[in-house]
């Protein structure tokens, strides 16, 4: 891993997204509490992340689209910049109690960040070689983690010293700096180059709304006829679908089953997060011997079997501290599903279709993430909470046994070089 941080356009990638996550995780920990001590309730605490979730689910396949017309670098420096700008409303919401600014803020930079995921993901493979490629996406699943771990703990020092104010600044800072760092990337960030499409001019900001509706369906055809992609996005769905389950259930969980309140479920949260970080590690290190379709089959099945234990273990023996320990280890397979699943759609598409592809799957996955938390909290309610959490965790291990069968020894490398003129990237699989 070590290897891959001295490209030196990764390692300011890399940097810039730790520094940007980081000060999102702040504000994310931040202004929940600060809704909620203003209004005491609860639906105006989750209006607000519905604020910020509904852009990706209407827009982020459209989004994809745009990504694959502009500059890809030059995407994400423009996102930041907006999103440094576009968090300052939030101060005067502590002399004037609007508590609309935050509903628009949240959809504001919920409406910029759909440009900025699919963008990275799309640069990510001409930063280092198809060799470190899994590597990176590790890295990448452990700066999530880092943040995840550092942001609530700075959002508690900034908070009581400089209040809502200061990690609205901080935050606004983060952007800034990421911005500084991703401008300072050489590789090209161009989707394609001009001599290998002439007459298409790429970047171009103003296009026909019948060339996007084109562009748009490319994209959607690349998901449901490419066999690869197809299975790929199912995992997706899988993992969007037991997000939302988990958002819903878990707090319960954490209540009914092991008798425990906020601090406990901190507890759990974090050390998932501790996981994730040994887990960026081991699967860097198993890269080179492991297919990426491997990976992800036999991370997902081993998620699934570990997410099993946690939910049918407190009715054998009583405590957290066996939860703190199995949530530790389900971080591990967590970043190898992430890790693997992003390096397998990034290796099985080709360049001027990644930004579609990734917005699509952002799109999926908000979806089910919605989905999963509306089905969570009512089938919680009529079947129980155990029993639903049990299926969820299941489902992670039946995708995983169906990416073993359908996609074994399949590891992408070479078809993003294929010739730009097909439309449709398939597998090798597909014959």
């Amino acid at each position: 891993m070590i290897a891959t941080l001295r490209h030196r356009d990764f390692a300011l990638l890399w940097f810039g997204g730790l520094v940007s996550i980081t000060g999102d995780w702040m504000l994310l920990v931040a202004l929940p509490i600060y809704v909620y001590g203003l209004t005491g309730s609860a639906l105006a605490t989750g209006a607000m992340v519905a604020a910020g979730l509904l852009p990706n689910v209407i827009l982020g396949s459209v989004a994809g689209v745009f990504v694959d017309r502009w500059d890809r670098r030059r995407t994400m420096v423009a996102a930041n910049l907006f999103m440094a700008v576009s968090i300052l409303p939030l101060l005067v919401v502590p002399q004037t109690g609007w508590l609309w600014v935050i509903y628009v803020v949240a959809f504001a930079q919920s409406c910029v960040g759909i440009f900025n995921e699919p963008a990275e993901n799309s640069l990510l493979p001409h930063l280092v070689g198809a060799d470190h490629l899994v590597a990176a996406n590790s890295l990448n699943a452990m700066n999530n983690n880092t943040a995840r771990l550092a942001g609530p703990a700075l959002a508690g020092f900034v908070v009581g010293w400089f209040g809502l104010v200061g990690v609205v600044i901080a935050d606004a800072a983060s952007y800034l700096v990421a911005a500084v760092l991703i401008w300072r990337i050489s590789a090209s960030g161009s989707p394609v180059r001009a001599s290998e499409e002439p007459g298409e001019t790429t970047g171009r900001m103003a296009a026909s709304f019948a060339a996007i509706w084109r562009e748009w369906l490319d994209g959607i055809r690349l998901v449901t006829k490419g066999r690869v992609i197809l299975i790929l996005f199912l995992v997706g769905a899988v993992t969007g679908l037991g997000e939302g389950v988990m958002a819903a259930l878990f707090p319960p969980f954490v209540k009914v089953a092991l008798d425990g309140g906020a601090l406990e479920l901190g507890w759990l949260m974090s050390s998932q997060a501790v996981g994730g970080l040994i887990g960026g590690v081991i699967v860097g290190s198993v890269a080179a011997r492991l297919s990426p379709s491997r990976l992800l089959g036999l991370s997902a099945i081993l998620f699934g079997l570990i997410d099993l234990a946690i939910f049918v273990y407190p009715t054998f023996i009583e405590g957290i501290a066996v939860g703190l320990i199995l949530f530790i280890l389900v971080g591990v397979p967590a970043t190898g599903v992430a890790a693997s699943l992003q390096t397998l759609l990034q290796s099985s598409t080709e360049n001027r279709y990644r930004g579609r592809i990734f917005g699509a799957l952002g799109t999926t996955q908000g979806l089910l993430i919605l989905t999963g938390t509306l089905l969570g909290g009512a089938l919680g309610d009529a079947l129980g909470i155990v029993p639903i959490l049990v299926v969820q965790g299941g489902a992670y291990g039946v995708a995983g046994i169906i990416v073993l069968m359908l996609l074994a020894g399949f590891d992408g490398a070479g078809l993003a070089q294929r010739k730009r003129s097909k439309p449709i990237i398939r597998s090798r699989t597909d014959g």
